[in-house]
């Protein structure tokens, strides 16, 4: 399939779309991930992945990924269509702050607003993945695997009120 946008429908109770992501949600809070619920999953989902990236981070790697990465999750089970507000549940890959599980919007001071792209892949493959990978190393193994996607948007800007 590729990556492209699916049927899916990716919603939070503490997140609107293009709305900006509260405090408790960030760096500068109690940096819990929000919650999380999606819908119309395609046939033959086996497992999902959650993904958090801030594509207007103004960094590049030598092996040309872009961006910051806030949020990599997956072995989440077919049957699981919810993620509760600070979960520890299913796998945790690495963040760009080196750590495995969420880290909360932090852009630099008077960098602007920055938007925070949340996602979610319906895999047609449940083989369990090591835990630590990074997004990268993710998108590389379950590419071939994925059946549908789609996104939640919200946005963070450091200090602002």
């Amino acid at each position: 399939m590729g990556f492209a946008l699916s049927d899916m429908r990716l919603r939070s109770a503490t997140l609107s779309p293009g709305g900006a992501i509260a405090r408790d949600h960030t760096g500068e809070g109690e940096d819990v991930s929000p919650q999380l619920s999606w819908s119309h999953a395609p046939e033959g989902t086996k497992a999902f992945a959650v993904i958090c990236h801030d594509p207007d981070a103004p960094l590049v790697a030598p092996g040309g990924t872009y961006g910051f990465v806030h949020w990599v999750l997956y072995n989440i089970p077919a049957s699981v269509r919810e993620l509760a507000e600070g979960t520890t549940e299913h796998t945790a890959g690495k963040n760009d702050f080196g750590n495995a599980g969420y880290g909360g919007p932090m852009p630099p001071e008077g960098h602007g607003v920055h938007h925070y792209y949340f996602w979610v892949l319906a895999l047609s493959d449940d083989a369990p993945l090591a835990a630590g990978l990074t997004l990268w190393e993710l998108l590389r193994r379950i590419e071939p695997k994925l059946l549908g996607m789609n996104r939640l948007v919200g946005t963070y800007e450091r200090g602002a009120k």
